[in-house]
């Protein structure tokens, strides 16, 4: 096809009766229908895991059978019950008491009412809310004489704990718990921030530029000092990822009972679920609080919810790409389409030629693409759509698959009367209907040709703007005194604002994310005139130089960063080449070569080695420490300890020293040690890791700041004061500069130093 017009057209012909049965199929595996029996499975479930005190999995459980209860039925209110005493014994009494105002809502059975109402009387002592749980209990008290129950043995036990709790009011009302005061320094002071004047959510120390060969970019218009924020943009749009399961255990049933991110975090601000609020059509979209569910819903989610598992099935960049046309509103998306037809199709790039080669100096930022007429780069659907969508570099096959999908979404808006509300508008019969001819040949509506050019577009764009969204994740059952946490993908989101960023494997700068919004920093010094860089994924200490080129491939061009050409130029092996290397068996000197066969590095040991037959000794040493971090999980810490030490002395006679797989056993142990309070052979470990890490990273790494962290939440529960508060020092210098002063880290970085710092004189002097 000659342009996504084309495409669109072609595509509708191209999706026939047996394309769409067989995606009707795969659709089938995805079901986000509602489902009683489903929520009577999760529901019985949950109580069982009640009864055991797992109080967490139980949440978990009344949730998915609260999302899967269909619209109007009264069993939802029992879910929302059930779960609200989960929580009140997990203390949050605050969601606990939204979660009864649910239940009650819901129509919760009036039988069973005094039960909760108590529960609701006793989360508010617990908050001290003494006036408003004293007014609860008389309105349980008084529900109990008018239902005329007083001789049952279930509301006698309910009166004997009524009278319990108001003895603990006069109680509470005689002796009152002294306020607590606010730290101020725990909350952390408000970054000095000056927004830009020309580029939105951009800090004013950046100015956008533009040439032909870098595109458009962002400088330094003054010195830039470490930890310095530059950017702060919400995602113009952001989809959840379902993302890896994490199993909670069942193989008895067809119904999962896994939890995903799709059952961790809100589907719109992607918060942290403690109680969702579930969609009332679907069983999929799950939110933080009913204010999110409605205002998804107005946006997009009434549009989106009857094709949840055509969405799940067809991938989240399809999802995406139909999000931002919702969002954007069809008026702005139908002016935008239309002037990419005017002149030559690739007028972007002749247009971008013609600013680089005949700049107006006293046109600022107006004329680059994006820009509104008045030279301002906001963070607009207009930029999004004028982000590079490279049609003519993407492979046919690649642009067949996507045109299918994209049609594939707007038959089924049209099909199943979507089209008004997709336009935007109140009555369908304000846009011109398909003739009977045109729907049996599968010929979409000129609107809906449209929508399908730009989500074409979008699909097409996303491949070289998409960002991960990341959020740090607990590994392990996170009840544990040290905390493991790895970066994990929560969602894939479009930010026209960062994706001005160029790409380096050496960047200058860190991103770390909060629910919806990206933070940029400075991760070093940046002296004025120089260009700000972002990493795209292969980092110059993760991944060597071929291994990189590959990777970015599927950004369409051949990094030319400062990391790269040193070493491409260089006949010297890259660092992760060096430290990530094998070691000869017999005398441990560095294994070199670069085909099949590896030979020693000392010319007096002639070994030679197969690379595959060291490739297979890693990997089989790789899942003998996946069996041992399994161990630990179940709290067999002897059996972990025995077989991490066993691969320890495996891994010395094949890796050298420096090999970060070396580091990341040192770290299980000192996970085994901590988990059983042998604070300081955890500390011994974790300080060999952090050596290993430091030669890999660097001193002022991301990954030095979490191993750092680590660190000091060992030397606290160890009581080693001193040492713990110069590696609290540490730690909060390097994530302050990576995540900003109000990340959680640094929080609990204070927290401790606060502790520590308020104990007697005395103490402080003895550690």
């Amino acid at each position: 096809a000659a342009s996504l017009q084309d495409a669109v057209r072609l595509g509708c012909h191209m999706l026939r009766t047996e394309e769409e049965a067989a995606l009707e199929r795969l659709c089938r595996r995805l079901c986000t229908g509602k489902d009683p029996a489903a929520a009577g499975f999760y529901r019985e479930r949950g109580n069982r895991e009640f009864g055991r005190c797992r109080y967490w999995v139980a949440v978990r459980l009344y949730s998915k059978a609260a999302s899967h209860e269909p619209p109007g039925s009264s069993e939802v209110s029992i879910c929302f019950a059930n779960r609200s005493a989960a929580l009140f014994h997990l203390g949050h009494f605050e969601v606990c008491l939204e979660d009864i105002a649910r239940a009650e809502s819901h129509g919760y059975p009036d039988r069973l009412l005094p039960k909760v109402l108590l529960r609701k009387a006793e989360c508010l002592l617990c908050l001290g809310r003494l006036q408003d749980a004293a007014d609860a209990f008389s309105v349980v008290e008084s529900k109990i004489h008018m239902d005329g129950l007083m001789t049952s043995p279930t509301h006698q036990t309910l009166l004997k704990k009524l009278s319990q709790l108001k003895a603990k009011i006069h109680e509470k009302e005689r002796c009152p718990e002294p306020a607590q005061e606010a730290c101020g320094d725990m909350q952390g002071k408000s970054e000095i921030w000056e927004e830009n004047n020309s580029i939105s959510s951009a800090s004013s120390s950046l100015s956008l530029n533009f040439d032909t060969q870098r595109g458009r970019h962002l400088v330094a218009s003054q010195d830039i000092v470490p930890g310095q924020r530059l950017l702060k943009e919400e995602a113009f749009v952001s989809v959840l990822c379902p993302g890896e399961s994490l199993l909670l255990q069942d193989s008895e049933t067809a119904w999962d009972t896994r939890v995903t991110n799709a059952d961790l975090y809100c589907h719109r601000c992607l918060r942290q679920l403690l109680a969702s609020v579930p969609c009332c059509e679907c069983s999929y979209a799950k939110y933080c609080s009913q204010d999110c569910a409605d205002m998804a819903w107005e946006q997009y989610h009434r549009i989106e919810c009857s094709l949840g598992a055509l969405l799940l099935t067809l991938g989240v960049f399809c999802h995406v790409a139909l999000r931002t046309v919702l969002l954007a509103g069809f008026a702005e998306v139908n002016r935008l389409v239309k002037w990419s037809h005017s002149g030559d199709p690739h007028n972007l790039k002749a247009r971008c030629k013609c600013l680089s080669e005949t700049p107006d100096t006293g046109a600022g930022t107006r004329g680059i693409p994006g820009c509104s007429d008045t030279g301002q780069y906001q963070s607009s659907y207009q930029a999004v759509f004028h982000l590079l969508p490279h049609t003519e570099k993407h492979s046919p096959e690649h642009k067949f698959l996507c045109m299918l999908s994209v049609v594939a979404i707007c038959k089924h808006l049209q099909e199943a009367g979507l089209h008004a509300a997709v336009l935007n508008q109140e009555s369908s019969e304000r846009w011109s209907k398909p003739k009977t001819s045109e729907k049996s040949s599968g010929e979409l509506s000129p609107e809906l040709k449209t929508v399908a050019e730009a989500m074409l577009r979008h699909v097409l764009q996303l491949q070289c703007n998409a960002q991960a969204i990341t959020v740090m994740q607990e590994l392990g059952p996170g009840d544990g005194a040290v905390v493991n946490k790895k970066p994990v993908r929560l969602a894939t989101a479009f930010f026209p604002v960062l994706s001005l960023l160029n790409h380096s494997c050496c960047p200058n700068t860190s991103v770390s994310f909060s629910g919806t919004a990206a933070t940029v920093r400075a991760s070093q010094p940046i002296p004025r005139g120089q260009e700000i860089f972002h990493c795209y994924g292969p980092h110059q200490c993760r991944v060597r130089v071929a291994e990189r080129q590959q990777l970015l491939s599927q950004y369409f061009f051949e990094c030319r960063c400062r990391g790269c050409l040193s070493e491409l130029e260089s006949d010297v092996k890259s660092v992760v080449s060096m430290r990530n290397s094998f070691c000869c068996p017999s005398c441990r000197a560095p294994m070199q070569g670069e085909g099949d066969l590896l030979c020693c590095s000392d010319e007096a040991c002639a070994t030679s080695v197969r690379r595959e037959n060291l490739s297979r000794r890693l990997w089989d040493l790789q899942q003998q420490i996946k069996k041992a971090l399994d161990l630990l999980r179940d709290r067999k810490t002897d059996q972990a300890i025995k077989i991490l030490q066993k691969c320890q002395m495996d891994a010395e006679n094949f890796l050298s020293p420096d090999h970060l797989l070396m580091g990341e056993m040192e770290d299980h142990l000192a996970q085994v040690y901590a988990t059983l309070g042998k604070w300081q052979e955890a500390a011994r470990h974790l300080k060999k890791s952090i050596e290993i890490v430091e030669m890999h990273h660097g001193p002022s790494s991301e990954e030095i700041g979490h191993e750092l962290f680590k660190l000091a939440q060992v030397l606290f529960n160890g009581f080693a004061v001193s040492e713990a508060l110069s590696t609290i020092q540490r730690a909060e210098e390097i994530l302050s500069m990576h995540c900003g002063p109000q990340s959680a880290q640094i929080q609990e970085l204070q927290e401790m130093k606060t502790c520590l710092s308020e104990l007697p004189r005395s103490i402080l002097q003895r550690t």
